[in-house]
């Protein structure tokens, strides 16, 4: 008759200070409830749910215990099931292992109860126990009476809870977080019905700043892998990353796929593959957080399914790539090296050129179906260069499609930011064009249109500082052919006329690096013995590079003269040029008394070459300016070679 007056002073000493009058409060207010008016039950779960955070834990144990008396004694306790069972379940988390134990001992108790009074309900499942056909190995399945009691109880629970778990209090997050995952394990495949509710929820929490409530939603999610069929989970997923791709719906999809079972998901595989391939899901964004999210997900796949990932093997390789080709995943560059290595590794394949050589036809016609319309931020070149340099050998399997691709994209109409990024990938491939594009040997059939109709044309100058980027590779790519005698000397005298004049423009560049690749270009062509009559245009180029800033292009142009000087081997065509190699000897001379030593020894060498063609005359030269060098030795060494090779004053 008193119980209700009781109530109001109870709740304000609750919260005490000191934590055994929070304690005297606890079992006080449970005495009250128990013998008195049970309506004012709703008066103190607030309060008592709030003594669930208690610092202390007596405190802590004192709601656990009144709870579970309520839970077994209380009058009308079936109408208060589903206020009271979340305050039960919540001390099975408790820090206290104590507390953890009175209360799975009170939980126990009160399914055992349930059962006895509810004998007649669950009679078929009393007879016919049986433990689903998966269930997670780490956990250990509860009573039937608790499971039935949450079941029942759960669509009342459920809505409070999700709302709890998205509270700004950190704790209340973490308590319904822990919460949840306890219910789901009681309900099992009863919480299908709820899904919606749920996956709302947890795409939500999975943004959580607290990694406690993210890892508690993400072993939530493992359950409704383990309890739900994949029929309608991945259906709900996968729909709304169809509509909205985000990082939390990957992160739960990954959990969920962890948490299945490799049976059952195995009918699931070819639309889960085709889902995460998607350009719509795999090229939503750049975000790192995403791309991980997404690598979590084949990583799932490939370690649950093992070798049914042979079905979607195509499919998975293509997210990889995709990962790959963003700029941004780069520290995930490992993850992404072992997840390759593991799709090979469960498919029995050796290596990860094994796995490009199984899909590589299809990957190169994945990439190229809209490289018509390419720029330098088309998805698919980044994925090219992926493909071409990650594959190694593998690329020459698909030369003929790589080649059309080059031929197209590099036309001087197109992007130049895009063609800059395709010839950083030729170039790349031809530093070991026997370990890529000529790995079978027949890289030689398609050098005609690597030169002719796309090396060529990208050699003519162009303003602008892309374009002089685009030459810089350009040249890098002839030289990398010429270095790795890919080009043959027959090859290079057909193909001497359309290269020629642009290699001598290219002599001019700002970059170094084109200048010198473009005089080792020269010489080489020149070694193969240019014709005669194109020699008067070369050497006025040449000179003008003894004269460059940069050491190294000086010393190039000097060997370059060198085999100009060879080349002149016919009587008419000396004849022809004897004023040019008059001005080349004077010129010479002048830089064979450079301060640096060696720029003077490569000056002599060329001079020693091109002396047996007139040798009077350089002599001569040597005569008119011996006297203004500050060290003579060279001069004198150079008339000694002279008489070496025959010669002498007195024919003079």
């Amino acid at each position: 008759m008193q119980s209700e007056s009781l109530i109001n002073p109870l709740m304000q000493a609750i919260s005490h200070q000191h934590y055994k009058v929070r304690v005297a409060v606890i079992h006080a207010t449970g005495a009250v409830i128990q013998f008195g008016n049970v309506k004012s039950l709703d008066d103190v779960l607030s309060h008592l749910a709030q003594r669930c955070f208690d610092d202390i834990p007596q405190v802590r144990e004192a709601v656990i215990s009144v709870v579970g008396e309520w839970l077994l004694h209380l009058r009308d306790r079936y109408s208060y099931f589903h206020k009271l069972i979340p305050l039960l379940l919540s001390g099975l988390t408790d820090e206290m292992h104590e507390n953890k134990e009175l209360a799975l001992t009170y939980w126990k108790k009160v399914g055992l109860q349930w059962e006895k009074e509810n004998e007649e309900d669950i009679k078929d499942k009393l007879d016919f126990y049986a433990v689903p056909s998966y269930y997670p190995p780490e956990l250990t399945r509860p009573e039937l009476g608790c499971r039935e009691l949450v079941t029942r109880n759960i669509f009342k629970i459920l809505p409070g809870l999700c709302h709890d778990i998205t509270d700004w209090v950190k704790g209340t997050r973490i308590k319904a977080s822990q919460l949840l995952f306890i219910l789901l394990q009681h309900a099992e495949d009863h919480i299908t019905q709820h899904m919606e509710l749920l996956l709302r929820t947890l795409y939500r929490v999975c943004s959580d700043e607290e990694s406690s409530v993210v890892s508690n939603c993400v072993k939530a999610a493992k359950l409704i892998g383990a309890f739900v069929s994949p029929a309608v989970s991945l259906k709900l997923i996968l729909s709304d990353l169809e509509r909205a791709p985000m990082a939390s719906y990957l992160m739960i999809l990954a959990a969920v796929i962890q948490g299945s079972s490799r049976k059952v998901l195995q009918p699931h595989l070819v639309p889960l593959g085709n889902a995460l391939c998607s350009p719509e899901v795999s090229q939503r964004t750049e975000e790192v957080s995403y791309l991980e999210q997404l690598l979590c997900c084949v990583e799932a796949l490939i370690e649950l399914c093992q070798e049914d990932c042979k079905e979607i093997s195509l499919q998975l390789t293509k997210v990889l790539v995709t990962i790959m080709a963003i700029p941004s995943a780069g520290r995930l560059h490992v993850k992404l090296e072992d997840a390759m290595n593991a799709l090979a590794e469960v498919q029995h394949i050796q290596r990860v050129t094994g796995l490009y050589k199984q899909h590589m036809s299809q990957l190169m016609e994945w990439v190229s179906l809209t490289h018509d319309h390419w720029s330098c931020y088309s998805p698919e070149l980044l994925q090219l260069d992926v493909i071409a340099t990650h594959s190694g050998p593998v690329i020459a399997d698909v030369l003929k499609d790589f080649v059309f691709i080059l031929k197209t994209c590099l036309q001087t109409s197109r992007d130049p930011r895009m063609r800059l990024k395709l010839f950083s990938i030729l170039s790349q491939l031809l530093q070991k064009p026997n370990e890529t594009v000529n790995s079978k040997g027949q890289f030689c059939n398609y050098l005609e249109i690597v030169i002719k109709d796309i090396l060529s044309p990208n050699l003519q100058w162009q303003a602008g500082r892309t374009a002089a980027a685009i030459r810089t590779t350009a040249v890098a790519c002839l030289w990398a052919l010429i270095y790795s005698e890919l080009l043959s000397p027959e090859e290079l005298r057909n193909v001497e006329d359309a290269l020629m004049p642009q290699i001598i423009v290219t002599l001019e560049e700002d970059s170094k690096m084109t200048r010198l690749m473009s005089c080792q270009i020269v010489r080489t062509f020149l070694d193969s013995c240019t014709k005669q009559s194109e020699l008067s245009k070369i050497y006025p180029e040449l000179l003008k590079r003894l004269d460059d800033v940069a050491h190294d292009v000086r010393l190039a142009a000097a060997n370059a003269l060198t085999s100009w000087f060879k080349c002149v081997n016919y009587p008419e065509t000396k004849a022809l040029l004897k004023t040019n190699i008059e001005v080349l000897y004077q010129e010479l001379l002048v830089h064979l008394d450079d301060p640096d030593q060696n720029i003077q020894s490569a000056v002599l060498d060329t001079l020693k070459e091109g002396g047996i063609l007139y040798p009077d005359i350089l002599a001569k030269e040597i005569e008119a300016v011996v006297h203004k060098h500050r060290t003579p030795v060279y001069c004198d060494q150079l008339l000694l070679h002279l008489e070496s090779t025959g010669w002498s004053y007195s024919e003079s």
